[in-house]
């Protein structure tokens, strides 16, 4: 083994153990991977960023901005309408919507399709009386399924395809993995429709009536005497937190203010709203002297919940409780609500954090939040839906048809059609044909041109982009060989199919912990060494990392769409598998023999 050969696997391990550990984002673990190659010598300076002009970085960002547009026109919401059944029994209900999932990811960005439809389904399973995860649980996978069967179906299929075309072949088409991908896809829909949610775990999910808050929410009265005269908000506050209790409100004049400016100054006559665990409550009074105003909830001590609790609070109209679930990737990730100023900034409260079925108001303020979570929001409708949009989140609510422009939602759906029929028939190469397409939606104004970068997941495109020259590393220091030969001489036994199975199974294996494009941009490398070595054509070998990289059922954490349904389906780590595990093995099942069937050795 060369020193070249131990630096690039030490910094591959370190950079999946990392992955694993989760602490950091997975750019910042690419680019610290990058930096380290370029520092050890493996990857040229001069080369080091070259990733980033590569075509499936390119590709997968115009992706993101044209599934934006099917988003923002209404054309998601039409086939929604028109495609799910109102009236059926829950196998046909989840069997809708899954392939619904399936077939928008096939073109567009497999988040956004499942988060377009969360709501569908949080809806669906109510009216079947199912427990949300259920239904989210299948979703999710159906989304995933349906992303491999195109090139711009999952970022995987991109840089499998960049890895082919760097062998001197011509990349894959746009339906070169719609043979294998399909079969797996159909055959993965059709046990998750019939059998397969019935293994999902029954766990209750964090609707608003499902917070139990602990809490009162209690009117005080300032007097004239108290010592929270002239104070403001942020200080009053600093002394609630001993107690665990937070201000939710104040009422000045009879004008009532949800979420009031921490900078507001606190007046006699004014009455504060104090949410306050019962136990607390008597200390956070006696310290500010304030007076009890009147009880909002029961007198008796029961605590309520937290729905009822803002109902006999006697808020506005205008003001309701609704559920957000944090994206992936979401500003909101590693960020408390103190940091992101939630009341100055967007005027709404935070009452309550969902995570893993685990609720808790404990220092809201100060809780970092993470991908998955679901907060129990407090404010107007608008308030909370600017929130949820600027700051990645999904509200956990019935969606009414949003269609601004019937013109518009056609515009979007040729763009998308011209785009992948183009980059199909190989009269552009996909990334031209893909730019094409952001250009004319920013000229139709189907994505706004001040909207456009918003819409790009830039964490992602920094992954690959770092990601891709340590990749080529693999393979110019002859690591990727070497792992190959290991392989083959260890497991496979000089047997092709036995390898193709291999390389199959690792690569479901680690996208189960990794991010499903670093899993495939570690994994394309020692596909092609094992091909080379066993003297087959890579193509088998390449499109069994694309499939395996997408195929990651067993855990939260191995695709962003297990991560989302987390919070909404009330799953715990080890929820996914009961599902998961079963869908794994028929995806090896049918997709071996249609691999051997589609792609010869």
């Amino acid at each position: 083994m060369t020193e070249d050969q131990v630096f690039i696997l030490a910094i591959l391990a370190a950079a999946a153990a990392m992955f694993l550990w989760g602490r950091w984002r997975h750019d910042m673990v690419a680019l610290a991977a990058l930096l380290a190659g370029v520092v050890a010598g493996v990857v040229p300076a001069a080369d080091a960023f070259a990733g980033f002009a590569h075509p499936a970085v390119i590709t997968v960002a115009c992706v993101l901005v044209l599934s934006h547009g099917l988003q923002a026109s209404g054309v998601i919401d039409i086939l929604t309408e028109r495609v799910l059944p109102e009236a059926a029994g829950p196998t046909l209900a989840i069997a809708a919507v899954t392939g619904l999932a399936a077939i928008l990811s096939a073109f567009m960005n497999n988040v956004g399709a499942l988060a377009l439809l969360m709501p569908v389904a949080l809806q669906m399973a109510a009216r079947q009386n199912l427990p949300p995860g259920k239904v989210l649980m299948p979703l999710a996978f159906g989304s995933i399924l349906g992303g491999m069967t195109t090139l711009i179906g999952t970022p995987p299929n991109l840089i499998v395809s960049s890895f082919r075309s760097g062998l001197g072949n011509a990349s894959f088409s746009m339906f070169d993995f719609t043979p294998v991908g399909l079969a797996v896809a159909a055959a993965g829909l059709g046990f998750v429709a019939l059998v397969g949610w019935r293994l999902v775990p029954a766990r209750k999910g964090a609707g608003a009536e499902e917070f139990d808050t602990g809490a009162y929410l209690t009117e005080a009265r300032v007097s004239d005497k108290a010592k929270a005269v002239g104070m403001t908000l942020r200080e009053i506050e600093r002394v609630l937190d001993e107690a665990d209790a937070q201000i939710v409100g104040l009422v000045r004049r009879e004008f009532r203010v949800t979420a009031p400016n921490p900078a507001r100054k606190v007046q006699a006559g004014d009455i504060l709203i104090i949410e306050a665990e019962p136990k607390a409550l008597a200390a956070v009074l006696s310290t500010l002297n304030l007076t009890l105003e009147e009880a909002v909830t029961d007198q008796k001590g029961e605590t309520e919940k937290a729905e009822g609790a803002a109902e006999a609070a006697a808020l506005p109209e205008d003001i309701l409780l609704r559920e957000i679930a944090v994206l992936p990737n979401s500003v909101l990730a590693g960020r408390s609500a103190s940091d992101i100023r939630l009341r100055s900034t967007y005027g709404i409260n935070l009452l309550a954090i969902s995570r893993q079925g685990q609720r808790s108001i404990a220092r809201l303020r100060t809780m970092p939040i993470q991908p998955g979570d679901v907060l129990l929001m407090q404010g107007t409708p608008d308030a909370i839906a600017d929130f949820a949009a600027q700051c990645g989140g999904v509200p956990l609510a019935e969606r009414s048809l949003r269609l601004p422009d019937s013109r518009q939602a056609f515009i979007a759906a040729a763009i998308m059609l011209a785009s992948v029929g183009s980059a199909a028939v190989g009269l552009l190469p996909a990334a031209i044909s893909f730019a094409g397409g952001v250009l004319a939606s920013m000229a139709f104004r189907t994505v706004s041109p001040r909207r456009v970068y918003d819409a790009v997941d830039w964490p992602v495109i920094v992954l690959l982009g770092a990601l891709i020259p340590v990749a080529e590393a693999m393979a110019t220091t002859g690591t990727a060989d070497l792992i190959a030969r290991l392989l083959l001489d260890g497991v496979a036994r000089g047997h092709a199919i036995v390898a193709l199975g291999l390389i199959l199974v690792v690569t479901m294996t680690l996208s189960d912990f990794m991010n499903n494009a670093a899993t495939a941009a570690v994994m394309c490398p020692i596909a092609i060494g094992t091909a080379n070595s066993m003297g087959a054509s890579a193509d088998p070998f390449l499109m069994a990392v694309a499939v395996g990289a997408s195929c990651a059922f067993l855990t939260p954490i191995g695709h962003q769409n297990n991560t989302l349904i987390l919070g909404p389906g009330g799953f715990r780590f080890g929820d996914y598998w009961k599902l998961g595990l079963p869908l794994e093995v028929i995806v090896v099942a049918v997709a071996l023999p249609m691999l051997l069937l589609v792609w010869p050795l």
